[in-house]
């Protein structure tokens, strides 16, 4: 299957007030364009693995911006073609180009998506039709009319809407060829396909971090704290250890539920492997260690699964351009018995990451019935995290 790929990269900025477009304007030192390409490039390998073609890049620009958005394109091989007075007729002209067999779009203001959303995306799209890429609203949401409060739905069936969104190539070609035409206005890809074909799937791989840049605050609260490896590579060290007392039959490493007489007893789900991950990554972003993020004493994370808080770390480095580009974690237990599952642990660690299998390293082994770990009291892990600019 080959896939092709829309960026959506010409609007005007208004609503960031400046006197271009936004996606032009500097961001950690280069153009917001350039940082959300180098993002579509690093999902590139993903697609290579999975036996996919990829990648067809096409952006659309504007007439007035059509010199210097070729020239951030070019390293990147991406055709280019001029975008209309609307988003749903750049988006159309596009299409126009596209010759895979599914087509992602993703809003160019979006440099902080992942590899990791892309995959998702594409997935959903081979499985249901359709894909679009949202996150659980953590808001309220009203609806209002009359400027009064007309109906409050309930929050765990509202979702925030991102990009990217795929499709089928046909069916959005067709959905496109219809709406460009109808005089209504639509801000994102599936409310199109959901008119004219049929309801879009909704993907729930977005994350906070896949932020749109709209308004002026939002260039100048991230160029305020630039990532602290500005344009280089940086290392952290996590260290955690939980003593076994829980009534269980498992204890759960790297989010991977392990046979054990007992469970290990901590505020959240114990997984020792993991708060040590975690720890290093934040470590290596010049960041709090997770008690800070995540405190024993409130409630909320009380039981917590550390893969989502490791999930929510992510987003947290993100937002100071930061991503995960290789852990290296050595637990040590006496019990239970690690080798047969530690493939698994590697997997899940990577897919949370957002980074390839290869990049991760678990090791297990004892203390040699020295200390609490060789007495069987409870377990310790290390980690060591790197990490690099997004875009890098």
């Amino acid at each position: 299957m080959k896939i092709s790929l829309i960026v959506c990269a010409a609007g005007s900025g208004t609503r960031a007030g400046f006197n271009k477009n936004k996606l032009l304007a500097p961001l950690y030192g280069a153009p917001v364009l350039f940082h959300t390409l180098s993002a579509v490039k690093a999902a590139e390998p993903l697609f290579n693995e999975s036996g996919d073609l990829l990648w067809e890049l096409i952006v659309s620009a504007s007439p007035r911006d059509m010199a210097e958005i070729t020239a951030i394109c070019q390293p990147f091989g991406a055709k280019i073609t001029e975008g209309g007075n609307t988003r749903t007729q750049s988006v159309y002209n596009a299409l126009q180009l596209v010759t895979g067999d599914m087509v992602l779009i993703h809003d160019g203001a979006r440099p902080f998506t992942s590899a990791k959303q892309f995959s998702g995306c594409a997935e959903c799209v081979k499985k249901f039709g359709s894909a679009v890429t949202a996150m659980s609203s953590t808001d309220t949401v009203a609806i209002e009319k009359d400027g009064w409060v007309a109906h409050i739905p309930a929050r765990n069936i509202v979702f925030s809407v991102q990009t990217p969104q795929g499709f089928m190539t046909e069916d959005i070609k067709r959905a496109y060829g219809k709406a460009v035409g109808d005089g209504d206005v639509y801000t994102d890809d599936g409310s199109v396909y959901s008119r004219y074909v049929s309801p879009a799937r909704i993907c729930p791989c977005g994350t906070a971090a896949n932020a749109k840049l709209t308004f002026k605050e939002d260039f100048e609260r991230l160029n305020a704290f630039p990532p602290p490896a500005a344009f280089g590579e940086r290392v952290g060290f996590g260290v955690d250890v939980h003593a076994f007392g829980k009534e269980q039959n498992y204890v759960t490493l790297c989010g991977v539920k392990i046979p054990c007489d007992a469970g290990l007893v901590a505020h959240s789900d114990g997984d020792v492997a993991l708060h040590a991950v975690c720890d290093a990554v934040l470590s290596a972003a010049g960041l709090n260690d997770i008690g800070h993020y995540f405190p024993d004493t409130d409630q909320t994370y009380l039981g917590a699964d550390s893969a989502k808080l490791f999930e929510r770390v992510i987003e947290i480095i993100a937002e100071r351009g930061l991503k995960v580009s290789g852990l290296s974690v050595s637990v040590q237990a006496e019990k239970p018995r690690l080798s047969p599952y530690i493939e698994k642990m590697k997997e899940r660690s990577a897919q949370i990451a957002g980074i390839d299998c290869q990049s991760v390293a678990i090791a297990a082994g004892t203390c040699e019935g020295l200390g609490f770990v060789g007495e069987g009291r409870g377990i310790c892990a290390y980690c060591t995290a790197t990490l690099t600019p997004i875009g890098k």
